[in-house]
C-alpha cells in the first residue's frame, strides 16, 4: 500500500527533513509511526498526501508513483484515503453531521446517500445522536470522533492519523485508537503517528520509528511487497 524507497524531502533553505527513508506498509496493516518532535513524522504523512512532493526517491501509493502524478490526478488519490489530524480542523459554525458530510458534498454524492454514509460514520465513533450538535458544544474526545467519522465517511483504502491523540487523557487515547483498531479489522490500512509511548505499550502493532529524518527502527522490514 506504502513504500518509500530511498526517499529525501528538503524545504528550501533548510537541511534534509528526510533522508533516504525506505519503508513498506503492506495493504491491511496497522502501523505506529513514532519520533520526537522534529523527527519527519508530520513530513512523511504530507509526502504520502501529497501536501509535499518528494525531493528524491520514490514513494509509491497502492503503486501509483507519487513523483509522476499529475497535480489534476491528486484530489483522485485523496479520495482514497481519510486524514484525521491532531486539533480536529471542524467547521465550528456547521454543525457535527455538515462537518462529517463534506467530504461527500465535495464529492457530489445524493442526499440520500450522502445521509446514509454520515449516519453510518457517526454510529461507528458512537456520535449519532449528537449528529444536530455544533462542535463547539463537544468534548475534545467527542470533537476528534467527529473528525475520525468525516475522515472514514467515504470509505478510504488507508487511514492516516497524525498525534491524534495529543490532546487527550490515557483513556480517552485508548478509546480513539480502539477505533483506529476496528478500522484495521475491516480491511483499512492504518498509519498513526504518535509519541505516545504508553499507547503503543497498550497495542503492541508494528513500529517504524524516526529520528532525524532517517528510519532508526522498522518491525515491518523485511514484509514481503
Amino acid at each position: 500500500m506504502i513504500r518509500f524507497d530511498h526517499v529525501s524531502k528538503r524545504y528550501p533553505g533548510q537541511r534534509d527533513a528526510l533522508c533516504d527513508v525506505s519503508m513498506h506498509l503492506p495493504a491491511g496493516e496497522l502501523a505506529f509511526l513514532t519520533g520526537h518532535s522534529g523527527a519527519g513524522k508530520s513530513t512523511l504523512l504530507k509526502l504520502i498526501a501529497l501536501i509535499e512532493r518528494v525531493t528524491r526517491g520514490t514513494a509509491l501509493i497502492d503503486n501509483v508513483n507519487l513523483a509522476t502524478l499529475r497535480r489534476q490526478r491528486i484530489p483522485w488519490l485523496r479520495r482514497q484515503m481519510g486524514i484525521v489530524f491532531q486539533n480536529h480542523q471542524l467547521l465550528y459554525d456547521r454543525s457535527v453531521f455538515d462537518n462529517v458530510a463534506l467530504p461527500l458534498v465535495v464529492a457530489g454524492y445524493r442526499s440520500t446517500e450522502l445521509g446514509r454514509r454520515v449516519r453510518a460514520a457517526l454510529k461507528k465513533v458512537g456520535l449519532l445522536e449528537r449528529e444536530r450538535a455544533m462542535p463547539i458544544t463537544l468534548s475534545g474526545g467527542e470533537q476528534q470522533r467527529v473528525g475520525i467519522a468525516r475522515a472514514v465517511v467515504h470509505r478510504p483504502k488507508l487511514l492516516l492519523a497524525d498525534e491524534p491523540t495529543g490532546n487527550l487523557d490515557p483513556e480517552l487515547s485508548a478509546e480513539i485508537m480502539e477505533l483506529f483498531v476496528q478500522f484495521h479489522q475491516v480491511g483499512t490500512t492504518v498509519l498513526v503517528a504518535t509519541h505516545d509511548i504508553a499507547l503503543l505499550k497498550r497495542f503492541r502493532y508494528p513500529v517504524i520509528a524516526l529520528a532525524g529524518g532517517r528510519v532508526a527502527h522498522d518491525d515491518l522490514a523485511g514484509e514481503s511487497a
